[in-house]
């Protein structure tokens, strides 16, 4: 006796065996994606790229963090030991020092030179000696220091005939020293030997009636001393003031004389 299905189930029994069928079969491989240039493409046209999930895009990460470290990192630190960079001060230290040291101006030197010579001649004249001396003390050259001092004798302002008429002033006529005084005077301020000698014999031969006339003078201020504490002290006085021995003794013989006889009279001695 034959049995009959319906054809609806025979349908159904005969697609499910198909899918069964379709699941348990094989599948074929398929190649995975060449990276580079496709043989077959192109020239220029690229490949498609594919990279595995979690493991290309990290190395491609941290590829690119490694070079923006290496950009934000000192100059030093991405090269090797033996370049020798970043461990000490290269040769643009060296540089930068000598730029920084400051720079000799021998034309600022010069002037400053100047000023301070000129700030000294302001309080009284200078021999060229002296102003020798003054330039020693600053910075300037030798060499320019006797330029300096050429155009201050053009100009006038060393002169030392000038000076040797002021030292006579002063110390003859006005202090009462003698030849030796005035020309030992000249000598320590440094004036020329030939011209020392030609003002001294410009100097009035009356030297012994100026050591009396400074003698009668000094006595006034002793009158209260006896003549030999007088004689002493007068003595004394003129030779400090660079009198020959020889107008020492005729000045204060004459000074003694002008007190009047006074001589020995005193007994009050005060030394």
């Amino acid at each position: 006796m034959v049995h009959f299905e319906p054809a609806d189930e025979v349908i159904s029994l005969s697609a499910a065996r198909r899918k069964s069928a379709a699941r348990t079969a094989p599948q074929p491989s398929v190649p995975a994606p060449a990276v580079g240039r496709d043989s077959d493409a192109d020239d220029d046209a690229l490949a498609p790229v594919s990279y595995l999930r979690g493991q290309a895009g990290n190395r491609f990460a941290e590829a690119g963090d490694g070079a923006d470290a290496g950009d934000d990192a000192p100059l030093g630190a991405s090269v090797g030991a033996g370049a020798g960079v970043g461990d000490g001060a290269g040769p643009e230290d060296g540089d930068d020092d000598e730029a920084a040291a400051p720079v000799f101006d021998a034309a600022a030197e010069r002037a400053h030179a100047e000023q301070v010579l000129l700030q000294r001649l302001r309080g009284r004249s200078l021999s060229i000696a002296e102003a020798r001396t003054v330039l020693s003390s600053t910075d300037v050259e030798d060499a320019d220091a006797e330029e300096i001092i050429e155009r201050f004798i053009e100009l006038a302002y060393i002169d030392e005939s000038r000076l040797s008429d002021q030292i006579l002033h002063s110390h003859h006529e006005r202090k009462g020293l003698g030849r030796t005084g005035v020309q030992a005077e000249m000598r320590r301020r440094g004036l020329d030997h030939d011209l020392i000698l030609a003002k001294l014999e410009e100097m009035p031969d009356d030297e012994t009636e100026r050591a009396i006339e400074v003698a009668v003078k000094r006595v006034g201020q002793l009158g209260r001393l006896d003549d030999q504490t007088i004689d002493r002290r007068l003595n004394a006085f003129l030779m400090r003031k660079g009198y020959p021995s020889s107008i020492v003794r005729v000045a204060v013989k004459a000074a003694l004389d002008s007190r009047g006889g006074s001589s020995g009279s005193s007994s009050v001695r005060f030394r």
